[in-house]
């Protein structure tokens, strides 16, 4: 004992219960002794005895102990399903470790938007306060923001320590596009952007019919070329993805020719200023043969000519 009353022992005293074997055994092989092994074998030993020596080591019990009561934990929470419940309202370990740290997701900054609010842009990112900017995957934001049909292109950037970057290019509203009665807002490419809500995207050219929202620039184009017409224009429709019938204001139908139909709206608009032939009473227009125009009266006009040429027919027939 010491001066005060302890019991002294030595860590090799100690260690001794855990005292390395021999370094060989000898192995009878038919009858005689043979001779331990040298070199790598005997490395080996040495190596596993110093295993044993580290493992016998104080302290070493109560790590392996914590270790396996901190693995039993995790596994039944993961069984118990608090682990995912802990994701659900803290995010993922790695995450709260670098918020920790100071590596969270403090100030977001979105440029760009138009039509889309950050909120929608946020929840679409799947960045929320959980997030944290270490383990933020810059890649699959752009790819998830990608996912939105008015964003056309996507940039993220991470600024270390605490801040976020989103630079959005949206695709402009265009033309709405009529297909089976929905009606839904168009980008100049032909990607639908949305569906029509309310009176806001009205003044947008309007076309109708299958493919008929890939081929919006070409019906703007005609629009252009009827100059003044273009206010008595409500509609594009595409028959047959070859050719164009416009519909105007008034009912009437004018169909247009597969080739060149600029040329023919602009012709339409040279009549229209010299004999004002929208204003009659006619049902449609067909502008397909070139240099002509064929129309087709109602039924009230075609009665009331009809009644005009029998009676100017009298009347040349009296005079003779």
């Amino acid at each position: 004992m010491d001066g005060r009353g302890r019991f002294l022992r030595s860590v090799t005293t100690l260690e001794t219960r855990f005292a390395p074997a021999p370094a060989f055994a000898p192995t009878i092989r038919g009858g005689r002794r043979s001779k331990a092994p040298r070199g790598p074998s005997r490395k080996r030993q040495t190596l596993l005895h110093r295993l044993l020596d580290r493992l016998a080591g104080p302290g070493t019990g109560a790590a392996l102990a914590i270790a396996v009561l901190g693995a039993t934990g995790i596994y039944g929470a993961v069984r118990g399903g608090h682990y995912d419940r802990f994701i659900a309202a803290e995010g993922t370990p790695g995450d709260v470790l670098a918020r920790v740290l100071g590596f969270g997701i403090e100030t977001i900054m979105i440029t760009g938007l138009e039509e889309l609010d950050e909120a929608s842009v946020l929840a679409t990112a799947e960045i929320s306060p959980r997030s944290s900017l270490a383990f933020l995957d810059a890649g699959q934001v752009r790819e998830r923001l990608a996912s939105i049909p008015l964003v056309k292109e996507a940039a993220v950037a991470k600024l270390y320590p605490d801040r976020l970057l989103i630079t959005v290019e949206e695709r402009r509203p265009y033309a709405l596009w009529q297909k089976d009665g929905e009606v839904r807002v168009v980008a100049a490419d032909g990607t639908p952007l949305d569906e029509m809500r309310g009176p806001r995207f009205a003044h947008l050219p309007h076309v109708v019919g299958p493919g008929a929202n890939e081929r919006v620039a070409e019906y703007a184009a005609i629009l252009e070329a009827a100059g003044e017409l273009r206010e008595r224009i409500r509609a594009g429709i595409l028959v047959s993805h070859r050719r164009w019938v416009l519909k105007a204001t008034n009912g009437l139908d004018i169909h247009l020719p597969e080739t060149n139909p600029h040329a023919a709206v602009e012709s339409l608009a040279e009549l229209q200023r010299s004999s004002g032939l929208l204003d009659k009473d006619v049902l449609s227009l067909d502008l397909r043969q070139p240099g002509r125009v064929v129309a087709k009266l109602s039924e009230a006009a075609s009665t009331a000519r009809a009644e005009a040429v029998a009676h100017k027919g009298k009347g040349k027939g009296g005079q003779t």
